[in-house]
C-alpha cells in the first residue's frame, strides 16, 4: 500500500462527502476556493500527519461529542468525579478564556464566540491560543474533550 496522503478539494463542501472520503482514507477536505494560504496550512497539516477536516464537519463533531458525552460519564468515572476533574483544569484559565473554551467545546466557531461574547475575531483567536497552550490542548475536539471532563493528557 502506498503513503500517498491525499487532499479533496469540493466546490461545495459537503458534511456527509467528507465522512464517506475520510473512512476511504483521505487526509484533507476543504473549499476547493479556500486562500493560497490556507491550502497552504492544508498541507502542512496533512503533511505532518494531521486530518484536516474543515471548520464545519468539525463543529459537527464537537457538537455529537458534546452530546455524547452529556449523556455517557467517562469510563470508570463517576459524573461528579469527572466534573472535578474538567473544572481543576480549567481553574488555570481567566475567566474569559473558560468562556471561549466552553464556545469551542460547544462547537461554535470563532466568529460565532466572538459575537456572542462581543468581543473581535481576534481577541477569541488569541484566547484560543492560550487555552491550548495552558491546557497542552491539540486542537478543538482535543479542548472539547478536556472541558467537557474526559481525562485526556
Amino acid at each position: 500500500m502506498g503513503t500517498a496522503r491525499v487532499i479533496v478539494l469540493a466546490n461545495q463542501p459537503d458534511s456527509e462527502e467528507a465522512l464517506a472520503l475520510f473512512s476511504a482514507g483521505v487526509r484533507g477536505y476543504c473549499n476547493a476556493h479556500a486562500t493560497p494560504a490556507n491550502l497552504r496550512q492544508v498541507a502542512s497539516v496533512v503533511q505532518a500527519g494531521g486530518l484536516w477536516i474543515g471548520e464545519a464537519l468539525m463543529q459537527r463533531l464537537l457538537a455529537s461529542t458534546q452530546a455524547a458525552m452529556s449523556r455517557t460519564p467517562a469510563a470508570g468515572l463517576a459524573l461528579d468525579e469527572t466534573s472535578r476533574a474538567s473544572a481543576e483544569r480549567l481553574s488555570t484559565l481567566t475567566g474569559r478564556e473558560v468562556e471561549v473554551a466552553r464556545a469551542v467545546a460547544r462547537g461554535s466557531s470563532n466568529k460565532e464566540i466572538a459575537r456572542q461574547l462581543g468581543i473581535t475575531e481576534r481577541t477569541v483567536k488569541a484566547h484560543i491560543g492560550s487555552v491550548f497552550q495552558k491546557l497542552n490542548a491539540r486542537d478543538r475536539l482535543h479542548l472539547a474533550l478536556i472541558v467537557n471532563g474526559q481525562r485526556s493528557s
